[in-house]
């Protein structure tokens, strides 16, 4: 494989601080009426995904390769970073409009110090309605076993462990810095010692890379009550090089399982908005996803914000800026005289979700591949 040159484009740029202007509709409302909260598509607000930080100790060719995030790339610094108070507090406005589900990734998020403090934070909070959020984590692994169970004794509900390969060279190619798949393996198991009893293990298919692990992973986790997802190649960022071609239907994937493993049968969505596709066992009712995120899009039900590490809030996961609320929670702007009030973090929310339309997976060409986009890294997935 040849070398492949890409010029570095800092994409953490900011659109202008958010206005904290109410809208009449949300003003009208009562707090316990999240579900006025919709987009220009009728899309409500749902899931956050709050990136931790933009480090990761893997380099995955489709994510983080190595000619790109090499030791001289310009990691956020500390100050930059959002405090775990501060990003419990902007969660809370989150959950005060309608947000249920709450995701913490990365990067790594077990490379943030300390981060079950702040998962201990964000297990505090209720719904309108007095509910406790659904709280949940992605992760490589490689430091599961090592926080599993100060992971779960903090609140965090749920995990979701990527791996991409159950054959270790395959898996060492995909991670790029030689990390064995046998040392994750260890990790769910840590992680299901603890007492997480549902974990998801996602595998990102690259085809010609790792399309071959499909079955074994399938066979390797059959038996086990780990749900394997299998997720299509996409063309976050610009510097994983995406091709259209390296893009594996989920189809296809069904079909392998199906004829290589066991007969399926299709389940219904756990929620409206859920993106996995969900099929189960005929011999044994065991589950197994897929996401078809290039090939069926499901934009139309998309119910997920992202907050970055440094307080960038974005609609989409293909989005090129953010909406500045670090700014509002430190108060720092022009003219600002202070930190916004709950209130007013709630309206510049609201004033970035209603008028939001989104829709890049569903007009996916090779024009708008060309545009500038967030890296993975950066937001998380």
């Amino acid at each position: 494989m040849t070398d492949r040159v890409v010029q570095l484009v800092d994409t953490r740029k900011r659109n202008s601080v958010p206005s904290m202007l109410m809208p009449a509709a949300l003003a009208a409302s009562s707090a316990s009426s999240p579900s006025l909260l919709k987009d220009q598509r009728g899309r409500a607000l749902h899931d956050l995904r709050i990136s931790v930080t933009d480090r990761c100790n893997f380099r995955c060719v489709y994510c983080m390769p190595k000619h790109v995030f090499g030791s001289d790339y310009p990691y956020l610094k500390q100050p930059e970073l959002l405090s775990f108070e501060e990003v419990r507090r902007i969660a809370g406005q989150f959950v005060a409009l309608g947000v249920e589900k709450i995701r913490l990734t990365g990067g790594e998020p077990l490379l943030r110090r300390h981060l079950e403090n702040l998962i201990e934070l964000l297990a505090d909070l209720r719904t309108p309605a007095g509910k406790a959020l659904d709280l949940t984590l992605t992760t490589n692994g490689s430091l599961l076993r090592k926080k599993a169970v100060a992971l779960k004794q903090a609140g965090l509900k749920r995990l979701t462990v990527s791996l991409d390969a159950i054959d270790d060279a395959v898996f060492r190619r995909m991670n790029d810095v030689d990390f064995s798949v046998g040392d994750v393996l260890d990790g769910i198991q840590a992680a299901h010692e603890a007492g997480f009893d549902d974990i998801k293990v996602n595998m990102v298919v690259k085809k010609g890379w790792n399309d071959d692990q499909i079955i074994p992973m399938a066979r390797h986790f059959h038996d086990t009550p780990h749900t394997v997802r299998f997720i299509e190649y996409m063309d976050v960022g610009a510097s994983n090089g995406w091709k259209m071609e390296e893009v594996l239907p989920s189809r296809d994937v069904i079909e392998r399982i199906a004829d290589g493993v066991a007969p399926l049968r299709t389940l219904e969505p756990n929620y409206p908005g859920e993106v996995a596709q969900r099929w189960q066992y005929e011999d044994n009712g065991h589950e197994v996803g897929v996401i078809s995120s290039v090939t069926q899009a499901f934009c139309s039900t998309c119910t997920r914000a992202r907050l970055s590490t440094e307080g960038q809030l974005y609609t989409c996961l293909f989005a090129s800026r953010g909406h500045d609320l670090r700014t509002l929670l430190r108060g720092n702007g022009p003219g600002m005289k202070g930190p916004a009030s709950d209130e007013q973090l709630r309206a510049a929310i609201a004033n970035i979700w209603l008028p939001r339309g989104d829709r890049y997976s569903e007009i996916r060409t090779a024009e708008t591949q060309a545009r500038e986009r967030i890296e993975m890294s950066y937001i998380g997935g």
